[in-house]
């Protein structure tokens, strides 16, 4: 995922600047998506980008404030695509397989869920950095939630428990396939557990083979 920093009204110093750090945090995001936080450092960035390790420091000082970074900036892009998912979709069957796609989409392009990736590093990672992360778990429980309820009362989705035991359920259940199908390759791995999940909710009764958008 990615969100540019530009603004129309930056000078000349600010966009150069703010342009060098978007490309820093675009090879971190790649290489914390590939290998994991602790599999890359600020000389496997410098080398990508052609530049100096004191250039990486000048607009992040250490690791730590650069993993914050890809935290925040992840966790914004994907707040912004699940405030789309409410403005296209009406019904939560829908909703739900849309949020379905955003895994999906990754699972594609060959790389995990960003923070679904550091959570399997969490005993390592920096104290800000685990709180970004709980900030981000914590952010899609809540749109799971919001839409698993109003679905249950209109008949449209199916489950006991409540409503947010259920979107902790959908939320490991759709991080912990991707890791397991990246560890065979096989991205179709995670695609059959997701369905299961939608099947589960009777989010695909319409369509027994609903397709992943």
């Amino acid at each position: 995922m990615k969100i540019s920093f530009k603004n129309k009204q930056q000078t000349p110093h600010q966009a150069s600047h703010s342009d060098a750090a978007t490309a820093i945090l675009d090879s971190a995001e790649r290489l914390a998506q590939t290998k994991g936080y602790n599999g890359f450092s600020y000389a496997d960035i410098a080398a990508e980008l052609g530049v100096t390790k004191a250039s990486l420091h000048y607009h992040f000082p250490s690791k730590a404030e650069l993993g914050r970074a890809l935290i925040e900036r992840y966790e914004a892009v994907f707040g912004a695509a699940l405030e789309a998912i409410d403005q296209m979709a009406a019904k939560p069957p829908e909703k739900l397989r849309r949020y379905v796609g955003l895994y999906d989409a990754v699972m594609r392009n060959d790389r995990m869920c960003l923070c679904g990736m550091l959570a399997a590093e969490y005993a390592t990672l920096p104290a800000p950095m685990q709180a970004e992360l709980k900030r981000f778990f914590d952010m899609n429980e809540r749109w799971l939630t919001k839409v698993l309820l109003p679905g249950r009362q209109s008949g449209l989705l199916l489950f006991k428990e409540p409503a947010s035991e259920r979107a902790r359920v959908i939320l490991a259940a759709l991080e912990g396939a991707m890791l397991v199908a990246r560890s065979y390759g096989d991205p179709r791995r995670f695609q059959a557990a997701a369905e299961h999940v939608l099947e589960d909710l009777g989010a695909g009764k319409k369509s027994r083979r609903a397709r992943l958008v």
